[in-house]
This record gives structure tokens, sequence and C-alpha cells, in this order.
């Protein structure tokens, strides 16, 4: 799977399962995450390279990017500029 231009495919981070206090958070109460690993990056657009690489870990918003399901496996395709932080 190659992104064109400046989007980005990243594999979200699994949901948390309990809270700090180790309560069991349901199904129905999971927040969806906002932190994923970049699987895949696009050339850039006009010119900019792109910032992100592959095996970055990243925060975005929580309504970022297109959901896909690519071979069994969850992914979002966002444009570079829906990433907040770059994690490591």
């Amino acid at each position: 799977m190659k992104p064109i231009n400046d989007r980005v495919v990243i594999k979200p981070a699994p949901a948390e399962e309990k809270t700090k206090g180790g309560i069991i958070i349901p199904d129905t109460a999971k927040e969806k995450p906002q932190r994923g690993e970049v699987v895949a990056v696009g050339p850039g657009k006009d010119g900019n390279l792109m910032t992100v690489q592959v095996g970055d870990i990243v925060l975005y918003g929580k309504y970022s990017g297109q959901e896909l399901n690519y071979e069994g496996t969850d992914y979002l395709i966002m444009r570079e500029d829906d990433i907040l932080v770059i994690l490591s």
C-alpha cells in the first residue's frame, strides 16, 4: 500500500481495555485512539518533503483520517497536516 501526495497511512494503537485504577472499559464506552504508528508515507506534494517517516509514533486529531480495513487490519489514511505530534 503506497499513499499518494501528502497522505500518510497509520495503524491506530489498540483502545484501552482498563483504566489506570483497574476498571474494565466496555466496548461501547471505549474512546477511539488518537495515537498510532506510521506504516506508509507518500512522496509529498508541490515539492515539499514529508516530515513523518515510516515507524514514527504520532498523535492525530480525534476525527482525523479515513478508516480503511486492508487484509483484516484497520488503518487510517490522512494528510500529514492532520498529524499533531511525532512522539518518536
